[in-house]
C-alpha cells in the first residue's frame, strides 16, 4: 500500500517517542532540522578554506582544555671512557612536555535572518551563508596560525628546554619594496634556513613559505624580460618558467596560478600565497573591548607592521594548533524584530613547540636579531615577556 505524504508533515526526527524508538515532529518542526544541516556545511566550508592549520601540527581533542608535547632532550656523550671510571649520569637525556592550551573563549560567526525557512528550503541561499561563515572562521585561524609562526621565529628557547646545543635561525632580511630583487633576495632567505636545520642536525623536510600575492608573482616572473630593449632582453630565461634549462621550476606562462591554492617549489621549500600574513599592527583594545583589527586574545594580536614582517618560513613541528571537535551553532528567534540571530562558533588553541624551525624574514629597516624582533611584534618597551606573550610555556 502506498500513501502520499504531504512534504511539509515529513519527519526531522524531533517531537514525541513514536513506533521503534523513532521520533516524530509535525511540519511546523521542521526549523530543527537548520542546525545540524548548516553546522555541517560550515564546517566543511572551513576546512576547505583553511589554509596554514594543514601545514603546521593539527590536533583535535574531544575533551578538556590542553594538549602536552613531549619534547626529549639530547643524549650525553663521554668521548673516552676509562676503565674504573665511575660515569654519573645528567640531565642531557631529561624530557619535558610543553602544553598548548585552547583560548580562554571561542571564535564566532554570525548573521541574522528574517527568513529562517527560505535559508532551509532554498540551497543557493543556505550554501552561500555557510560558505561566508566557514570562511570567516577559516580566515581569522589563519591569521592566528601566522602570527604564531612568526612568534616561532622570533622567540629565543625558553629555560628549562631540555635540548642543548640548538642554533636558532636568525629574521632573514630583505629590502623594502616587491620586486625582482627582493624576490631574490627571499629565495637566498629560504637557502639560509635550509642550511640552518642542517646545521643543528635537523631533518629538513615538509617546509613552507608563505608570502603575499603580489610577491607570489615576483618570485614566479624571476628572468622575465623587463625592458623593451632587444639586447636587454637577450638570453634572459625565466627561472619558474617550467623549462628544464631553468632547472624546470614552475609552470609555463600559459599556466596562469591565479589561485590562492597555487604554489611553487624552490629547492624543497613550497612557496605559497596567503592575505593573512601578520604584514599589520592588530591592536587589543583597553578593557577588554573588541575592535576590527582584533585577530583573538591578545597573545594574537602582534604588531607585524612595526616588525617588517614580509614572510615566513617554518616545518609543521615549529607550532601546534588544536581544535575541539566539532562545531557549535546556536539560534535565538527574536520576536520583537522578528529575525532569527544565528552564531556558529569552535574552540580552537595554539602553541610554539619547536622555534628552530622557524624563520621569520623582514624589511631591511627591522632588526635582526631574535629578540629586538620580538619586541616589535610584541609592541612591547622590552622583550621579556615574548615567550609568555605568544603562549611558549613549559608544563
Amino acid at each position: 500500500m502506498s500513501m502520499n505524504v504531504p512534504m511539509n508533515e515529513l519527519a526531522y526526527r524531533a517531537g514525541t517517542t513514536g513506533l521503534e524508538g523513532t521520533s516524530v515532529s509535525t511540519g511546523n518542526d521542521a526549523g530543527k532540522l537548520w542546525l545540524p544541516i548548516w553546522s555541517g556545511e560550515v564546517l566543511h566550508a572551513y576546512d576547505q578554506y583553511k589554509s596554514f592549520d594543514p601545514m603546521v601540527t593539527s590536533k583535535s581533542i574531544a575533551s578538556g582544555r590542553s594538549m602536552e608535547f613531549p619534547i626529549t632532550g639530547t643524549v650525553g656523550l663521554k668521548p673516552a671512557w676509562a676503565a674504573g671510571e665511575y660515569l654519573v649520569g645528567g640531565e642531557d637525556a631529561a624530557s619535558s612536555q610543553f602544553a598548548v592550551e585552547l583560548d580562554a573563549r571561542p571564535m564566532a560567526a554570525h548573521f541574522e535572518l528574517d527568513n529562517i525557512d527560505l535559508m532551509i528550503t532554498q540551497w543557493e541561499y543556505r550554501q552561500e551563508l555557510a560558505r561566508q561563515a566557514g570562511q570567516t572562521l577559516a580566515d581569522a585561524r589563519d591569521k592566528q596560525i601566522a602570527a604564531f609562526i612568526a612568534g616561532a621565529g622570533s622567540v629565543e628557547l625558553i629555560s628549562g628546554d631540555p635540548r642543548t646545543g640548538l642554533s636558532l635561525p636568525a629574521p632573514g632580511v630583505v629590502a623594502s619594496g616587491e620586486g625582482a630583487a627582493q624576490a631574490l633576495e627571499l629565495l637566498e632567505s629560504l637557502e639560509d634556513f635550509v642550511v640552518d636545520c642542517q646545521e643543528n642536525s635537523v631533518p629538513v623536510g615538509g617546509v613552507y613559505c608563505a608570502v603575499t600575492p603580489k610577491m607570489f608573482q615576483q618570485i614566479r616572473r624571476l628572468g622575465v624580460a623587463e625592458s623593451t630593449t632587444p639586447a636587454a632582453a637577450q638570453n634572459l630565461q625565466p627561472m619558474f618558467g617550467g623549462v628544464a634549462a631553468a632547472g624546470g621550476l614552475g609552470e609555463g606562462f600559459r599556466t596562469g596560478l591565479n589561485s590562492m591554492d597555487d604554489k611553487l617549489v624552490y629547492m624543497g621549500v613550497t612557496i605559497c600565497k596567503s592575505n593573512h600574513l601578520p604584514t599589520v599592527d592588530y591592536v587589543t583594545a583597553p578593557s577588554g573591548a573588541t575592535e576590527a583589527d582584533d585577530i583573538g586574545e591578545a597573545r594574537y594580536n602582534v604588531q607585524g607592521a612595526d616588525a617588517g614582517v614580509r614572510a615566513l618560513v617554518w616545518m609543521p613541528e615549529s607550532v601546534a594548533s588544536l581544535r575541539k571537535t566539532g562545531l557549535v551553532v546556536d539560534t535565538e528567534d527574536d520576536i520583537r524584530r522578528n529575525t532569527t540571530f544565528t552564531v556558529a562558533s569552535m574552540m580552537s588553541g595554539t602553541g610554539i613547540l619547536k622555534p628552530e624551525l622557524a624563520k621569520v624574514i623582514v624589511t631591511g629597516a627591522a632588526a635582526t636579531t631574535r629578540s629586538v624582533v620580538g619586541q616589535a611584534l610584541t609592541g612591547a618597551a622590552d622583550d621579556a615577556g615574548i615567550n609568555t606573550f605568544f603562549g611558549y610555556s613549559k608544563a
